[in-house]
């Protein structure tokens, strides 16, 4: 080699084309002469070598090259931030990112894309508000990794949008492409096919794909599949994502047999051997309820499986009781094969020590949970934890996770509440559940304060809690705001004709008769045992009495509707 007459251009032109094929063997020599002295030492070529090491996996050589570089500009903290990110460890690239003594918009849309990654969504939103603080204009890319930070929080994923289409970045595909994404994640799939359907012009792959897997996960498979059809009829590029996405829409439909005639498919032209379309395989047949050799034969055809692909197969073992030490053995060859545990393993196997009312075990991934580099706060590992802590009967543990969440969802909700009420202790759970209800409640009237719904189901809670000065604040801000509940309504055909029954309406030509039947249906039911709620009658209306309340109540609009079947030859002679 040193008798090869090297030139600074050939020399940069030969590193650069080692970065590309991520070519590390002929690489490291060049590095070497680079250190040796015998190439001019540059900036430039300093962060092409974290670049070169960086790209082929290599952290601590790509460490050292950042701290060889004896003037490290802004490209060269953004080489190694971005190497520090793809590793999962946002807290050094952070830490990296404050020493920048000017960052530009990449530095910032690094490290929010590494915060997003993780699912860390506070600190990407502070970066997000402090770049705009200091005066730099967003780009496409900076929205895109904020909308992935927000998760699962709806709220905040509108406001991006509102800010999406007021800043004109509705235009940037790769936008669109997250709105579709998160949209769909948390089943507001309308909003989807919306933004899919209003971009024709700028869809690329990753929108079609996106769309599929939003049908698939909404459980809307033959509506995937045929625009995968569509897909392919108008010869658009088709990729491991595209084929994973068409295997999420058979889960969905829990279509087996498409599944096999497609993985038959996926064989001829090669695709079966991707991580990305073999993960997708082993979740359809374990979701279809295949046996577990024919995941684990898919699974070691892959050749180089990923974090992925072992989180598949954990899943699939976890989701049977009688193979949940499959699962646990799982985990553990994938740490030996030298990949780290990401939220989704931590989950996989958490539910498989559910499975087997294993608390030590439990405690032991809770435990590596805590030391591994993933969020404290991911909610879906915390999740697993409430739900596997609340089935083996220990609730301190379970509300202590519980407790230390900064945010809950649904799911976080149910386990406790659940866990609480199936090992003896109804009260609690029930006292829980109404503070945690009217709690939900008061955020749902925060974001969407024109809708009569959440006023109304707080203003029931507090009644059932005979909170009747609150129950009157709850009115008062509806009459405040101008809020109006609409009127319930009810109908049913009979003989080709539609009969409709509005609350507190009294037009039907046949009222007189039908609340003539349902006093004495009403007297009937009271003879039986029956005693109505009247505070559920509580929702308008104060300083009502009991047999106005009861009268209401009988009146329902359900009950009138109800009448009307157990007498539809009287309503076919109107």
């Amino acid at each position: 080699m040193n008798q090869i007459s090297w030139n600074f251009q050939h020399y940069r032109q030969i590193l650069k084309t080692c970065i590309a094929e991520r070519n590390l063997l002929t690489g490291k020599p060049l590095h070497t002469l680079y250190i040796k002295s015998l190439i001019p030492p540059s900036t430039y070529l300093s962060n092409h070598f974290i670049l070169l090491y960086s790209k082929c996996g290599r952290l601590s050589a790509a460490r050292k090259a950042f701290d060889a570089t004896p003037h490290p500009n802004v490209f060269s903290f953004n080489a190694i931030i971005s190497a520090y990110a793809k590793e999962s460890q946002a807290h050094v690239a952070h830490q990296l990112f404050d020493q920048i003594p000017q960052p530009d918009l990449v530095s910032y849309n690094t490290l929010i894309s590494a915060y997003a990654d993780r699912g860390d969504t506070v600190p990407a939103v502070n970066l997000f508000v402090g770049m705009r603080g200091v005066g730099f204009d967003m780009d496409g890319f900076t929205l895109s990794a904020v909308i992935t930070a927000a998760c699962d929080n709806i709220a905040l994923i509108s406001q991006l949008h509102s800010v999406a289409l007021e800043g004109g970045f509705d235009s940037y595909v790769s936008v669109n492409n997250t709105l579709i994404t998160y949209y769909s994640k948390n089943g507001y799939l309308d909003e989807a096919k919306r933004i899919f359907y209003g971009i024709d012009e700028i869809r690329d792959e990753v929108t079609w794909n996106s769309m599929i897997v939003a049908y698939g996960q909404n459980h809307e498979g033959s509506k995937a599949l045929a625009l995968y059809q569509e897909m392919v009829r108008n010869q658009l590029r088709v990729d491991m994502f595209t084929l994973a996405s068409v295997l999420t829409a058979f889960t969905s439909l829990e279509d087996l047999s498409g599944g096999h005639q497609f993985h038959a498919h996926l064989v001829k032209t090669g695709f079966h051997q991707n991580p990305h379309v073999g993960s997708g395989l082993i979740d359809l047949y374990s979701k279809c309820q295949v046996s577990m050799l024919e995941c684990r034969k898919v699974f070691q055809e892959i050749p180089d499986p990923d974090v992925v692909i072992w989180n598949t197969i954990i899943s699939g073992y976890s989701q049977n009781d009688e193979l949940s030490e499959e699962a646990l053995d799982c985990f553990k060859q994938m740490q030996l094969a030298g990949h780290r545990p990401d939220d989704g393993s931590f989950v996989c196997v958490i539910s498989a020590c559910s499975n087997l009312s294993s608390p030590s075990q439990g405690k032991q991934i809770h435990s590596l949970a805590i030391k591994s580099d993933i969020p404290l706060n991911q909610i879906s590992v915390n999740n697993a934890l409430i739900a596997m802590y609340s089935k083996c009967g220990n609730l301190q543990d379970a509300r202590k996770v519980f407790d230390k969440m900064p945010v809950h969802n649904t799911v976080s909700l149910n386990s406790i509440i659940a866990g609480y009420a199936q090992h003896g202790r109804g009260a609690e759970s029930l006292i829980l559940f109404e503070e945690l209800a009217i709690e939900a409640a008061n955020e749902c009237v925060r974001l969407e304060p024109s809708n009569a719904a959440p006023y109304v189901v707080l203003a029931n809670m507090y009644a059932g809690a005979r909170r009747w000065e609150d129950v009157a604040a709850v009115r008062k801000l509806m009459r405040d705001k101008g809020v109006k509940k609409k009127p319930g309504c009810s109908w049913i055909e009979v003989k080709k004709r539609v009969h409709v029954f509005v609350a507190e309406d009294s037009s039907h030509p046949l009222i007189k008769e039908i609340y003539e039947f349902l006093e004495e249906m009403s007297k009937k039911m009271k003879l039986a045992g029956y005693v109505p709620d009247v505070r559920w009658a509580l929702v308008r209306d104060d300083g009502m009495r009991e047999a106005e309340k009861e009268t209401r109540l009988g009146h329902h609009i359900d009950s009138a509707a109800l009448d009307s079947v157990l007498k539809p030859s009287r309503l076919s002679c109107s």
